[in-house]
C-alpha cells in the first residue's frame, strides 16, 4: 500500500469513529473534565435555547439508540433542557409533552435509592448532580397550559405539588387561575400565601381586593414590612385607595389617589395616573379622564395598559384621526396585548364599520380573554348588527369581571331594550341603583329604562332631576332630560337646560341637541351655528 492509500484509509477511519463511536459506550469523564449533559446545561444557562434545541434533540436520539449511553438522570436533564427550548420557541404542546417524559423519567430515577453511574459520559463534577427541580418543571407545565389557554390542565398539575413545596410564584399562578374559574376561596388562600412569603406582592393585594377582602385585613399582612422598612409609609394609603376601587367608591378612591400622587416621592407615577385615569372614567368623568391619560401617556410613550379605555373616549368625542394614531402607535409597541386591537376596534366600530369592529375585538379577546374593553367592544359590534343574544353573552363575561363598571350594565341593559325585554332591563337596572349605590350614574341609568314605558315617565323625570342635581355637567343625564323635554315639546326649558351644561364643556351631542330644540322655536341662525360647532368637534 503505498502511502497516500494509507493516508485516505487513515482518515475514512477517524471519520467513521467520528461518526460511530458516539453511540457505543465511551470511558467514564476523569474527575474534574465537563462532560455533554455540562455542555447542555451550560448553553441553557447563557440562552443558547436554539443551540440547546438542536444538540439536545441528537443526543436524546443517540439515547434512544443506545439506553446504555446516559444514566437515567441524564436523560431526565435531556428532557428538560429540550422541553424547556421548546417552551422559548412558543411550542407549547410538543415542550408539555417533553415535560411529561421528563417526569416520568424523574420518577423511575426517584426509585431507585441510589442512581446509576453511566456506562458513558457519565458526570462527576458537582455541578451534574443539580438535578432541575421537578416543581419547576411542573410549573412550566402549567404556564405551557396556560398558553394553550387549558386552564383545568394548569390547575391540576399545579395542584399536584404539596403545599409546603409551592413557591410564590405558584402559589401567584394558582391564585390567578382561581379568581379566573370562579374559585374564589382557594384563590384567596393562596393570594394570602404569596403575601405571607412576600409581603409587598402588590398584584397579590390586588388580587385579595378584588376577592372582596377587607382592606384593614390585607393592610394587617403588610404591617411588618411598613414598620421595618424604610420610606415605605404610602402602602397604608395605596392600600386603601384600591380598597375603594374594588367596592366602587368612585370619589373617596379618586381623592385617596390624589393625595399619593401629590406626594413628593410618588408624584408623576404611571400607575397611580393610569389609575385616576381610568376612576375618571368609571365615574363618568370624561374630561378628566382624557387628561390623566394623557398625561401618563407623555411620562410614559411606550405606555399600553389602559390605552383600550383611552381610545374608548376619543373614539366617542368623535377625535377618529386621533384613534387611528394610538392604534397605530400602539401596534409598533405591541401587537401581542389587547389594547391596540380594541383601539383599532373601535376606529372601526364608530366609522359603522361593524363587522371589522367585530373581528378586532375577537382578536383582542383571543390575546387577552380578561380584557373588559374588548369584551365591550364586540358585545356592541354585535349588537349594532342584530346578533343581540350573542352580545348579551359578552355582556354577561365584562359584568362578571368588572362588577364595578357602569358601563358593563349599560351593554347589557341596550340590549334588553334592543329585545323590548324591557322588563329584564328594569330588573337590571334597579339591581346596579341597589349594588352601586343612588349616584348620577345609576339614576340616569335607570331613567334611561325608565323612559322605556309610558307609566313610568314621571319617575324617570324625578330620576333625572335627582341625577342633575348631584352632577348639572352630566352628560348622559342632560341628553335624557333634553329627550323628555322634547317629547313634552317644552323646549323653551331644553334650550336653557342644554346651555348651562354647556357653559363649562363643549360636546358634540350637546351641541346637536340645542341646534334641534333651537329649530323648534324658529332660531334657525343660531341652530346653524350650534350645527357648526357639532360638526366641527365631530371632525
Amino acid at each position: 500500500m503505498d502511502p497516500g492509500e494509507a493516508a485516505i484509509l487513515e482518515s475514512s477511519l477517524r471519520t467513521f469513529y467520528r461518526l460511530f463511536a458516539p453511540l457505543q459506550p465511551l470511558p467514564a469523564a476523569s474527575p474534574g473534565r465537563m462532560n455533554v449533559i455540562d455542555h447542555v446545561r451550560d448553553m441553557a444557562a447563557a440562552g443558547l435555547h436554539s443551540n440547546v434545541r438542536l444538540l439536545s434533540s441528537l443526543l436524546l436520539t443517540m439515547s434512544n439508540n443506545n439506553p446504555e449511553l446516559f444514566s437515567p438522570s441524564q436523560k431526565y436533564q435531556l428532557l428538560v433542557y429540550h422541553a424547556d427550548s421548546l417552551f422559548h420557541d412558543k411550542e407549547y404542546r410538543n415542550a408539555v409533552s417533553k415535560y411529561t417524559m421528563a417526569l416520568q423519567q424523574k420518577k423511575a430515577l426517584s426509585k431507585t435509592s441510589k442512581v446509576r453511574p453511566s456506562t458513558g459520559n457519565s458526570a462527576s463534577t458537582p455541578q451534574s448532580q443539580c438535578l432541575p427541580s421537578e416543581i419547576e418543571v411542573k410549573y412550566k407545565m402549567a404556564e405551557c397550559y396556560t398558553m394553550l389557554k387549558q386552564d383545568k390542565d394548569a390547575i391540576a398539575i399545579l395542584d399536584g405539588i404539596p403545599s409546603r413545596q409551592r413557591t410564590p410564584k405558584i402559589n401567584m399562578m394558582l391564585a390567578n387561575l382561581y379568581k379566573k374559574a370562579g374559585q374564589e376561596r382557594p384563590s384567596v388562600t393562596s393570594y394570602k400565601e404569596v403575601l405571607r412569603q412576600c409581603p409587598l406582592a402588590l398584584d397579590a393585594i390586588l388580587g385579595l381586593l378584588s376577592l372582596s377582602v377587607k382592606g384593614a385585613e390585607v393592610a394587617s399582612m403588610t404591617m411588618n414590612v411598613i414598620q421595618t422598612v424604610p420610606n415605605l409609609d404610602w402602602l397604608s394609603v395605596w392600600i386603601k385607595a384600591y380598597a375603594f376601587v374594588h367596592t366602587g367608591d368612585n370619589s373617596r378612591a379618586i381623592n385617596t389617589i390624589c393625595s399619593l400622587e401629590k406626594k413628593s416621592l410618588l408624584r408623576d407615577n404611571v400607575d397611580l395616573l393610569g389609575s385616576l385615569a381610568d376612576l375618571y372614567f368609571r365615574a363618568g368623568d370624561n374630561k378628566n379622564s382624557v387628561l390623566k391619560f394623557e398625561q401618563a401617556q407623555m411620562l410614559d410613550p411606550y405606555l399600553i395598559k389602559g390605552m383600550d379605555v383611552y381610545g374608548y373616549l376619543l373614539a366617542r368625542e368623535g377625535r377618529l384621526e386621533d384613534v387611528e394614531n394610538l392604534g397605530c402607535r400602539l401596534f409598533n409597541i405591541s401587537d401581542q396585548h389587547a389594547e391596540p386591537w380594541v383601539v383599532s376596534g373601535c376606529h372601526s366600530f364608530y366609522s359603522k364599520r361593524y363587522s371589522r369592529a367585530l373581528y378586532l375585538g375577537a382578536k383582542a379577546i383571543q390575546l387577552n380573554s380578561n380584557s373588559v374593553q374588548a369584551l365591550l367592544l364586540k358585545g356592541a359590534a354585535l349588537r349594532n348588527m342584530g346578533r343581540v343574544q350573542e352580545a348579551i353573552i359578552h355582556f354577561r363575561e365584562a359584568i362578571r369581571l368588572a362588577p364595578c363598571r357602569l358601563d358593563c350594565y349599560e351593554g347589557l341593559i341596550e340590549c334588553y331594550l334592543a329585545s323590548n325585554s324591557i322588563r329584564e332591563a328594569m330588573v337590571m337596572a334597579n339591581n346596579v341603583y341597589k349594588t352601586l349605590g343612588a349616584n348620577a350614574q345609576t339614576l340616569t341609568l335607570l331613567a334611561t329604562v325608565c323612559l322605556e314605558d309610558p307609566v313610568t315617565q314621571e319617575k324617570a323625570k324625578t330620576l333625572l332631576d335627582k341625577a342633575l342635581t348631584q352632577r348639572p355637567d352630566y352628560i348622559k343625564a342632560v341628553v335624557k332630560k333634553a329627550e323628555l323635554l322634547s317629547r313634552e315639546q317644552k323646549y323653551e326649558d331644553g334650550i336653557a337646560l342644554l346651555r348651562n351644561a354647556l357653559a363649562n364643556q363643549s360636546d358634540c351631542v350637546l351641541h346637536r341637541i340645542l341646534g334641534d330644540f333651537l329649530v323648534a322655536v324658529n332660531e334657525y341662525q343660531e341652530a346653524m351655528d350650534q350645527y357648526s360647532i357639532a360638526l366641527s368637534i365631530f371632525l
